[in-house]
């Protein structure tokens, strides 16, 4: 009998929403919506309506909640890391065999020397692909990149050691932020790990840090790592990141006292949009529906780069989504996948909010084809 329902995870892992998922789990752990609801403190209905594809996971500390009382980590859930879909997706899939490779490679091979200019530059276009969502370019640069930034510190001395120092944790991070955002939360941890020259943790490692622990459904940890990097001399991400860690650990007060500190500290147009896409997030994730949609709106979207303008909007269509307004979500959620359609797809809430499939009367077909592009259907 458990081997008929580790088969019929295996076909909703191929791309069935987390209601899916979450039934089979229930089956194969043996436990009744009953059960369910007095380990989660969530309603029969909701549950109900997981099950049969009516609702949608749309916050992270529910879809923890969730993981938890299964006694899952949460991509057993969400069915992290993805099957490919399509060529560019299962070219980003690889970038994991590559990293691994990386991490278990005590030495870098012999290559040419790498100057630091040369080095700084393709870190700098690596980077502008990862602002924009565009994980396929990510993805192909980041190896050789992980390589040349070993070999600028094993040849580096002097002065030029710090510049080839910094480079090298840059290089890390960002292929630590694909691999967590592709399901290979392990091997992200690691790579983490690596980047560090010595005792004292880099801030952008500690930033990276606090979003995986989000993403692996520990708020408590994050928070932990989050005080860490105060230390560190953190500007405006880290207590809007916080704010999301105390948002989902249903501490309300805590995260509306963190995006203050983080709005005090933003500096120009971007950072104060992205300051207001964390107060729209942040109130997804405590239920308020209505101010999320008005932080939303308020957001100054042009001064966003193309990753964070979609994840607002996927923030956007969950809140309108939970206002009952299905037409303005599925419009909200299309065009986020057209403005960086790989960060899109890797998403578990924009995957599950293709849910409204069933319920836009406007945009049924772009969505049918946003769920076909994305491996739903």
């Amino acid at each position: 009998m458990r081997a008929i329902w580790m088969r019929e995870l295996d076909k909703t892992g191929a791309g069935g929403p987390i209601g899916a998922r979450l039934t089979a789990w229930c089956r194969l752990r043996e436990l009744t919506r009953d059960d369910l609801a007095s380990r989660t403190g969530l309603g029969l209905d909701y549950l109900s309506g997981l099950e049969t594809g009516q609702e949608w996971v749309d916050r992270r500390g529910l879809l923890t909640v969730l993981a938890s009382a299964l006694r899952l980590d949460v991509a057993d859930l969400t069915g992290q890391p993805y099957p490919p879909h399509g060529q560019e997706h299962a070219a980003v899939r690889a970038v994991a065999f590559h990293l691994r490779r990386s991490l278990v490679r005590r030495q870098p091979p012999p290559a040419p020397r790498v100057l630091l200019e040369e080095l700084a530059e393709r870190t700098w276009a690596a980077a502008r692909a990862d602002t924009a969502g565009d994980e396929h370019y990510l993805a192909l640069a980041l190896p050789e990149l992980i390589e040349a930034a070993d070999h600028a510190l094993a040849a580096s001395t002097g002065p030029a050691r710090g510049e080839a120092v910094r480079l090298r944790v840059d290089a890390h991070v960002l292929a630590a932020g694909l691999l967590r955002r592709l399901g290979y939360k392990d091997l992200a941890w690691m790579l983490l790990h690596r980047a560090r020259p010595g005792i004292r943790e880099p801030l952008p490692v500690l930033v990276e840090e606090v979003r995986l622990l989000i993403d692996l459904g520990l708020p408590e940890h994050a928070l932990a790592r989050a005080e860490r990097a105060e230390d560190a001399g953190a500007d405006w991400e880290l207590p809007a990141l916080a704010a999301v860690a105390q948002a989902m650990a249903g501490r309300r007060p805590g995260a509306e006292r963190l995006l203050t500190k983080a709005a005090e500290r933003a500096d120009g147009a971007r950072e104060s949009a992205l300051v207001m896409a964390a107060r729209a997030a942040v109130a997804v994730e405590v239920g308020d529906a209505a101010e999320a949609a008005d932080h939303a709106r308020a957001a100054d979207h042009a001064a966003l780069d193309g990753a964070h303008r979609s994840g607002l909007l996927v923030v956007a269509a969950a809140a309108e989504a939970r206002q009952n307004r299905a037409d303005r979500a599925a419009a909200r959620l299309v065009e986020a996948e057209a403005v960086a359609p790989l960060r899109f797809r890797l998403d578990p809430v924009a995957r599950d909010l293709t849910a409204l499939i069933d319920r836009t009367t406007v945009h049924a077909a772009a969505v049918q084809d946003l769920a076909e592009r994305t491996g739903l259907r």
